[in-house]
Parts: C-alpha cells; structure tokens; sequence
C-alpha cells in the first residue's frame, strides 16, 4: 500500500504534456530506509527569477515551459511532474571533525533523476522545498540570498571547468523566511549527478548494515564508476576511485582560489562534484590561512588545510567500506589504508600539472615544484590578487600580443622581476612559441571569478530592493571568465577596503 506521502505526492501530479520531463529514477528504487518518500511543501506565490536555459536544454527539458508560469510553479514545489518519485534521502556526516549520526535533507527534495541528450544520468532537486523528518526544528526553507549565491557560484565553477552541482533555476516563493532577520524566501533547482554523500555510507555503517551499503556501493559503482563492476574487489575499486576524483577536484580548488568553508563528509559527493555553495568564496588578497565561514572558528576548513581534510574524509569513507573489502578486518583495514594513502601522491601530481598550465609550462621537469613554491611565499608575503596576478603573469607570456590586458587592473609589484626572470628562462627551454603559450595560459588563467563583494551586491540589490539585475549581468559575465573585455573592467576588480567581505554565512 503507497505511503500517504506518495498517495499525496501522485495526486498533485501535473497534467502537463508540453513539458515531458525524461525520469528514470533509480535512486528511489533503492531500499525505502535510505530515504522517506516526501512530496515538496506548496509556497505562497511562487514567482521566477532565472531558468539556465542551456542547461534545461542539455537535460531535455524545454526552458520556455520552466520559464512560464506553469513551470515556475513546478521549480517552487507546488505542482510535481509526471514521472518524478520525491523523497528525502537519509546520511549522516562529520561536521567540523564531530560526528552527527543521523542528518538529511532537511530542506531539499529529490524530484528524481532524468536522463540528459547525451545518456548521462542527473538528479533534479529543490533546495528549499520545506520541512522534511531531517530538518532538526529547521523550517526547510531557504532564504533568496543564499539561493542566489549557489547559483551564480556553481554556474561561475562549472564554467571555470571543476566538476560541480548546478543551478537550473532560481524561483521565489512569496513567503518571508526568519534567520536573523525576516527576508524573502526562494527556491533553488539544483542538478548533480548524484547526491550520493561520504555521509550516505557513514550512515549505514555506524548501523552495521552492512546489506545496505552493499547495496549503496553497488549502485554507486553503476553510476558513477561503471568501469570498476568487473574489478576484482569492485569496493576496493570504488575507494580507490573515489580518492582519485576528490584528489583531483580539490587539487582545482586550489588552482582557483576556492575556499569551500564546509568540508563535512556530508558535503562530500561520491560523483566527485562540488557541492554546497553555503559559507563558500574565492580569495582576493592570498594567504595560505585564510578563512571566510563564519562557523569555522579553528580554521580547520581553511585553504591550506582543504587537501588535508579531503583526505581526513576519504580515510572516514575507507572506515565506512571495511566490511565490504574483506571478510577479515585486518587485511580490510590493510587493503583501505592502502588505498587512502595515495590520496597526496594523487593530489600533488594533479596539484602541479595544473600549477604548469597556470605558468604556461607544458613539459615537467625538475625543478618545477620549487619555483611554484617559491612564488606562492612571494604572493602570500605581498597579499597580491591570486586570480589577478596569474591573469597578469599569462600577458606577460607575449608583451608584445594585441590581447586586452589586465595591467591596468594589476600592475606587476617589482618584488616579483627576479621571480619572473626565472620563470621565463624557465619558459625559455620548451619549444612553445609565446603567442601559443599565453593564448593556453589565458585558458588556465580566469579575468573573472565570482568574487565576494560581487555577490554581496547583487544579493543586496534583490533581497532590498527586488532588484535582479545585477545577478543577471554577474551570472552572464561568469559565463565567459577567460574572455577579459575592458568593458567589464569593474567586475574584474579586487574589491576596495570598504567592499571587502570578510565572512560568508551557511543560510540555513
């Protein structure tokens, strides 16, 4: 017999037959203790603000349908579409080092899952649908601001090229939500290739099921690893698997500046995708100490410490596998630390391939590490603009090229000439013509990054004012990051002292 919350859910189904929405849900077809099947809560008078048209195109969807009215009501909960099976998943986490045995969605719905043009399977779900059995007293719903801020920083990553969750849409609710003070509420439509967690499989194992996650590894494994089915010992594989991927996501963290500012095992994706945009940001100023979230009083998410904690996560990933990897602990222990202590030799080798593109280097050789290494204690001593100053070093690359510069924005501190003159002797022994080095360092390099007084902006202007303007210029500008036009000039700055933001909060 269904639920009275599917009962529900398949009655306020939407008739629509314009807006086919491509559901093949696999998630849901797990076992029903990994999740309580739950429709979205209906808001007051939902309202839209952006549809990711390419993206709704990529998925098979039709993003003049999500645009009208009759779409915007299914973006804020209020109508569910045909095909799609709800639900809430269950995990648990280690939040700040401190385990929580039992979290969840405690304000997203899981739609379901559809399947794009190219055959590649993506959840849809609604960030601040409404209370849920995981919501801990919350109210399940999400302010405007946090929402916005997802949105313009997920587009801003997946268009820098890290593998990352999505922003469909962004629709308001006409109801007013209570954080520290009364602000408008909103919905956000978040894609990702699964919300599978670090913390989904803590979950089950602090519960000794260990049928359970052999049923989450399983379907893992076909997901997002299909490759790995016919391994020897395929959850030796997965976690060898996923170390690879989070050794590389975090290695282009890095590369960019990014601070995650929440790097709970809850917040860890299995696809190996950035996920949760809450307390997040983009360095201006560098310093390997430096922290925005206003919850990280230790430091312990701090741009230094973020491979390190990758790998704390992954080690609490390995615990959770142990007995799935053999019948006897020892040698699972054994074959899981085997497996987790490659995680900094997979991070190092991503860390500088990546360094190499920054500074137009194309072969490795010896030595390399070292003038990285070099460089970041200059730059951290001088606080320069981390993106700004790469950008600045790829014009150097070829002076006398007729690309648009950013050295009015970041004129060169003269500390740096004997550090450039090693770098482009250095430059000097590969084969690479300078017009092609700088055309692949501008590649590497962004002129524009969602930076923190930028999003503080345009989600003042909306909450204040209903103003959605400036999101929309900020998120088309991000669109093209390392395409620098004068025009723009103001969006590449570094924020002045008055604009600088010096903490980002969760929204919850």
């Amino acid at each position: 017999m269904a639920s009275p919350l599917a009962t529900r859910a398949a009655a306020r189904q939407s008739p629509m037959n314009t807006a086919a929405w491509p559901f093949d849900n696999s998630y849901a077809a797990l076992p029903e203790h990994f999740y309580t099947r739950q429709a979205p809560t209906p808001v007051a008078a939902p309202g839209p603000v952006r549809v990711n048209r390419a993206l709704a195109t990529t998925l098979g969807l039709d993003p003049d349908w999500l645009a009208s009215p009759a779409g915007t009501r299914v973006l804020a909960g209020n109508e569910v579409p045909p095909g799609a099976a709800p639900l809430a998943a269950v995990y648990a986490g280690h939040q700040f080092g401190s385990y929580n045995p039992q979290l969840g969605d405690g304000r997203a719905i899981l739609l379901g899952e559809v399947i794009d043009r190219a055959g590649e399977r993506f959840d849809i779900q609604l960030k601040g649908a409404g209370r849920t059995p995981y919501s801990r007293g919350g109210d399940g719903r999400a302010p405007l601001g946090p929402v916005l801020r997802e949105y313009v920083v997920s587009e801003a990553m997946a268009t820098l090229g890290v593998p990352t969750s999505r922003a469909l849409a962004a629709v308001t609710t006409g109801e007013t939500v209570y954080r520290d003070r009364p602000l408008p509420g909103a919905v956000l439509t978040r894609v990702a290739r699964s919300h599978i967690r670090i913390g989904t499989f803590e979950f089950f194992a602090a519960r000794r099921d260990t049928d359970a996650l052999r049923a989450l590894a399983d379907h893992v494994i076909a997901r997002h690893y299909p490759a790995l089915r016919d391994a020897a010992n395929p959850p030796l594989a997965l976690l060898q698997g996923a170390v690879e991927r989070q050794a590389a996501l975090v290695s282009q963290w890095q590369l960019l500046g990014f601070i995650h500012g929440v790097m709970n095992t809850d917040n860890m994706l299995l696809s190996g995708e950035t996920i949760d945009y809450g307390p997040c940001a983009f360095m201006d100023a560098f310093h390997p100490d430096t922290v925005f979230s206003s919850i990280d009083h230790g430091g312990r998410y701090a741009y230094r410490n973020q491979p390190a904690i990758a790998h704390w996560n992954l080690a609490v990933l390995a615990q959770s596998l142990l007995p799935l990897l053999h019948d006897d602990p020892e040698e699972a222990v054994k074959l899981a630390q085997g497996a987790v202590d490659t995680f900094p030799d997979h991070f190092l080798a991503a860390h500088q391939r990546g360094l190499n593109r920054k500074l137009g280097l194309t072969e490795a050789r010896e030595g390399d590490r070292e003038l990285a290494e070099e460089l970041f204690e200059l730059m951290a001593g001088e606080r320069v603009d981390f993106t700004l100053f790469f950008r600045r070093l790829a014009d150097f690359a070829a002076p006398d090229s007729a690309a648009a510069t950013v050295e009015d924005l970041f004129p060169m501190p003269a500390r740096f000439l004997p550090w450039m003159q090693r770098w482009q002797a250095r430059c000097g022994q590969e084969s690479t013509g300078a017009g092609e080095r700088q055309a692949a360092m501008y590649r590497a390099n962004p002129a524009f990054i969602p930076r923190n007084h930028l999003v503080e902006e345009a989600i003042a202007a909306a909450v204040d004012n209903g103003d959605f303007t400036p999101f929309h210029a900020l998120v088309e500008r991000l669109a093209a990051p390392f395409d620098y036009d004068p025009a723009d000039r103001r969006l590449a700055l570094p924020p002045t002292p008055e604009q600088m933001v010096h903490q980002t909060f969760c929204g919850t």
